[in-house]
């Protein structure tokens, strides 16, 4: 065979090689290219309800599961939403189980070296869920941590967006619980004491401890719709939606009668999501 024709062979070959082989395509396959502007790293921050704690059966984080972060398919999470228009996003959960407004600035700090452009911040339950009204988390004091998180954020990632969600409705927990005696039974266990302690009772102390409770949860919400808006144009407060929802026993999970289950996290989700604006940005 003349030497002509096994140089014209050998380039067929290699020519068919490099198209079999995607590592040497030209360009990246387009399901892995992301369209410009497209957000390619979400990052939640906050606590065990961000986590998906108690929302696969057992009391656990369940991160797949979660209303923000979350991969599962019982789960419309935002994360899935996202992908729908940026397929190469990658997530992570900087959320801790117990976390109060006073471990959120290390969270942020995790994010920047995510290097998020998408941040979610939801938190509050645990500075009012103290072992008596006493030890809430004092208001000003809430502010003062959640302003210092923020400050992480736009310092490090100052193009990226922030969703700050309201804290959901826990006085509503109890008032759709406290007659349901295997909610009453999981709470003596130890769950939010400040609010659900003698969830039955009717004693003025009682009722003055949980409207006291309720109050504390206003009013950090108040701060957290402030420090959003303070932040500047890159943070959006979701206007209480999340804190407005009538949720309902059978979207938190039968174990400790507190934190939502799957469906639970899919209607915050739901939720969240509609407040976010991000489906029209």
């Amino acid at each position: 065979m003349p030497r002509r024709w096994i140089a014209a062979l050998a380039c067929l070959a290699a020519l068919v090689a490099l198209a079999c082989d995607g590592s040497g395509s030209a360009s990246p396959r387009p399901s892995d290219t992301p369209r410009p502007g497209a957000p390619r790293v979400l990052t939640a921050l906050g606590d065990s309800v961000s986590t998906g704690f108690g929302s696969c059966l057992v009391l656990v984080s369940c991160e797949r599961n979660s209303w923000s972060t979350g991969d599962s398919l019982r789960v419309e999470s935002l994360y899935r939403r996202l992908r729908a228009d940026a397929p190469a996003l990658r997530a992570y959960n900087r959320a801790v189980p117990g976390a109060r407004a006073a471990g959120l600035a290390d969270q942020a700090r995790a994010a920047v070296r995510d290097k998020a452009d998408l941040v979610t911040v939801l938190v509050g339950a645990n500075d009012v869920c103290r072992s008596d009204v006493d030890t809430m988390t004092p208001v000003a004091t809430f502010r003062d941590q959640v302003d210092a998180a923020l400050a992480v954020l736009r310092k490090g990632r100052p193009k990226a967006r922030v969703l700050v969600v309201s804290i959901p409705d826990l006085y509503r927990l109890w008032q759709i619980g406290h007659t349901e005696s295997r909610a009453v039974r999981a709470w003596k266990r130890g769950v939010c004491p400040a609010l659900l302690a003698d969830a039955t009772s009717t004693a003025p102390a009682a009722a003055a401890r949980r409207a006291r409770v309720k109050e504390r949860i206003e009013g950090y919400d108040d701060q957290l719709r402030a420090a959003c808006r303070a932040y500047g144009s890159r943070c959006r407060w979701d206007g209480g939606a999340v804190h407005r929802h009538r949720f309902s026993l059978d979207q938190v999970n039968a174990l400790d009668w507190f934190h939502p289950n799957a469906a639970g996290q899919g209607r915050l989700a739901e939720v969240a999501w509609n407040a976010s604006g991000w489906a029209r940005d």
